[in-house]
This record gives C-alpha cells, sequence and structure tokens, in this order.
C-alpha cells in the first residue's frame, strides 16, 4: 500500500450493520509512502493507522 499526505483512506466494515470509517492522511511514516499513517477520521480524532486487507487509499483528487 502506498499513500501521501491528503490521500484518504478508507476502511471497510467486515459487520453488517457498521458504516466504514473514511479519514485524510495526515502523516506517512513509512519509506516510500508506506504504512503507517497517521489518519484524521471523519469525527475529528487522529491516530496512528496500520492498514489491513479491508482498507485502500483513495488518491487526493480522486
Amino acid at each position: 500500500m502506498q499513500a501521501h499526505v491528503g490521500d484518504r483512506l478508507v476502511t471497510e466494515s467486515n459487520k453488517v450493520d457498521a458504516p466504514r470509517r473514511e479519514g485524510d492522511i495526515v502523516e506517512v511514516r513509512g519509506a516510500d509512502g508506506a504504512p503507517p499513517y497517521v489518519v484524521r477520521w471523519a469525527d475529528g480524532h487522529e491516530g496512528l493507522v496500520y492498514p489491513g486487507d479491508d482498507a485502500h487509499v483513495v488518491p487526493a483528487g480522486g
């Protein structure tokens, strides 16, 4: 997985009733765009994320 600051991280839910999570990548700590990422989620919280198989990156402007 590769990302840049300004891209969006989308994490799909593995439960039927739970919505997916979306947030803005505000910092890339891995080499060459690799995880981990600091993500500002839609609810305003920020956290360090090591995305799993249920996540994908949406490029900025995409």
